[in-house]
């Protein structure tokens, strides 16, 4: 029962997630977490632009709020706005601006938008980055163009849970134009990481016992000349 209810509660979260993209599509989010609560349901939408979520007067909240009471039954449904500090460390926000400005720009532009992605990315603070755009860019034929920079793993562990994965497309003239974008965040623990310890504390050491060698020595001078030996 326990495993059903979890299954129960990620697919609600796909379809609303799936269903709140669609009804602005032009937003960049980095993800949707849906919560229960005494007053009802809560869905946190995670932006970079939340002015374009709020919409005018707040017209983008009323809108999704109609439109969750009435395609998904809730009786009280509350929508949160939660702004990203750092939106070039989030895949799906860098993919949806990808996406729309290869929709404003046109095909012609592909590679200064994936340069420019990839430089902000690093800029950031990124360990790493891969960015890939398949389709006809610029002609007749698809084809896959890949831009990195850094290291970044792609395989294991590491790559599976660790690793910001995201996919968008988007319709141009010439056809549907796919962008995955993969960044490997700053400070990600690798099992694979050698840390090299400096000498400091070797220095210290002797330090230590160079400053305590050079005060018994003045405390063996000064019990030699209370004894009048010097």
């Amino acid at each position: 029962m326990i495993e059903r209810k979890i299954m129960e509660d990620k697919f609600n979260l796909f379809i609303i997630s799936g269903f709140i993209r669609k009804e602005i599509p032009e937003v960049p989010i980095k993800e949707i977490v849906l919560e229960k609560t005494p007053l009802g349901e809560r869905v946190t939408i995670h932006t970079s632009t939340p002015g374009l979520v709020i919409g005018r007067e707040g017209s983008n909240i009323k809108k999704l709020t109609k439109a969750l009471k009435e395609e998904f039954k809730y009786e009280n449904p509350q929508i949160k706005i939660a702004e990203v500090t750092e939106p070039n460390l989030s895949a799906p926000i860098v993919a949806k601006i990808m996406a729309n400005n290869l929709s404003r720009f046109g095909s012609q532009k592909f590679k200064l938008t994936g340069f420019k992605a990839m430089q902000n990315i690093m800029m950031a603070g990124a360990m790493g980055v891969e960015i890939r755009i398949t389709g006809k860019l610029p002609s007749s034929r698809a084809k896959s163009w890949r831009f990195t920079k850094g290291y970044i793993k792609k395989t294991g562990y590491v790559s599976d849970f660790l690793v910001d994965h995201a996919i968008e497309s988007v319709t141009l003239k010439t056809g549907v134009v796919g962008i995955q974008v993969s960044i490997m965040l700053p400070d990600t623990p690798l099992p694979d990481k050698i840390i090299y310890i400096d000498n400091t504390l070797e220095k210290k050491v002797e330090d230590l016992i160079k400053s305590s060698k050079s005060e018994k020595v003045e405390i063996d001078l000064d019990e030699e000349v209370l004894n009048g030996e010097i």
